[in-house]
């Protein structure tokens, strides 16, 4: 059973005097490989005399280049989708007969492509003992990822934390603590190390079941929930991407909804830009509701 849901995020920048913004960079618009049907998207972006550019990344993200062109005590960028979340099968591919177990080898085109996500950049006494931990006879490619994904979930509890940035993979192993970003770039290294390429998403997740409301509310004022996300996707030779949450050791179903995908969390920030030096208040907002 289907069902459209109405997302509005709105980021709202104010800066303690009138300053000049360099180009800002948005990665808000769905990516190209969502698997959930995106019926409708609007970006509306306030100061209103500016100038937009869509581009797409070299990792085919989409992104909006916006310039301003005079000064500015304020930016707000809203982002109004609906979105139909229609049941996903996350086990719904097909696994190349190369890549029915692991450990497995990609073939040298795939190799090649794939090297800026095999690419371990993080080591430490504790991700060693990690990595160590890990089984190394041969198992099935699928049981084997959602194992590792699971360790990781087990491993890390969830944190909500506000500061920028995403912790090193020891600071996270080390307090056993992280928000979603911090777990996924564990995550990201431990598949890497063991061979499998992986990547980093930042997207919408909407928990829209009945079940994962607030049951402490009336049934008629429960809200879907909708949060920024972040999340890990992994290759496997005949699969493609497919995608893992260590924050709930699940896959990613339709509720997840990419928007950027990158070899590092960097480069897929959501909202990237630079300004005159000045104080800057932010607030930010997501909303959702059944359509």
């Amino acid at each position: 059973m289907s069902m459209k849901v109405a997302l509005t995020h709105i980021t709202r920048y104010q800066y303690s005097q009138e300053a000049q913004l360099g180009p800002q960079l948005v990665k808000l618009r769905p990516a190209p490989h969502c698997r959930t049907p995106i019926l409708e998207y609007h970006l509306q972006i306030k100061p209103l005399d500016h100038l937009i550019n869509w581009q797409q990344d070299a990792f085919s993200n989409h992104i909006a280049r916006l310039v301003f062109p005079n000064k500015t005590n304020h930016l707000e960028i809203r982002v109004d989708l609906t979105a139909e979340l229609i049941p996903i099968n996350p086990f719904d591919f097909y696994l190349d007969s190369s890549a029915e177990h692991h450990p497995l080898t990609y073939d040298k085109n795939t190799h090649d492509g794939l090297l800026p996500y095999l690419k371990v950049t993080e080591s430490g006494p504790l991700f060693n003992q990690f990595i160590q931990k890990i089984p190394a006879e041969k198992r099935r490619t699928i049981e084997f990822i959602i194992f590792i994904n699971q360790l990781v979930f087990n491993q890390i509890a969830y944190l909500v934390r506000h500061e920028p940035g995403v912790q090193s993979v020891e600071e996270t192993l080390s307090k056993g603590l992280g928000s979603c970003r911090d777990s996924t770039w564990l995550l990201v290294q431990v598949f890497r190390q063991l061979g499998l390429a992986a990547r980093f998403v930042s997207g919408y997740l909407i928990e829209a079941r009945p079940e994962w409301h607030n049951m402490n509310s009336p049934s008629d004022t429960q809200e879907n929930i909708a949060e920024l996300h972040a999340w890990c996707e992994v290759f496997i030779p005949g699969a493609g991407w497919i995608g893992l949450d260590p924050t709930s050791g699940l896959l990613a179903t339709e509720g997840h909804i990419p928007l950027a995908c990158a070899p590092e969390p960097e480069s897929a920030m959501p909202i990237y830009g630079e300004l005159d030096w000045c104080e800057v208040q932010l607030t930010h907002q997501i909303s959702t509701r059944c359509v």
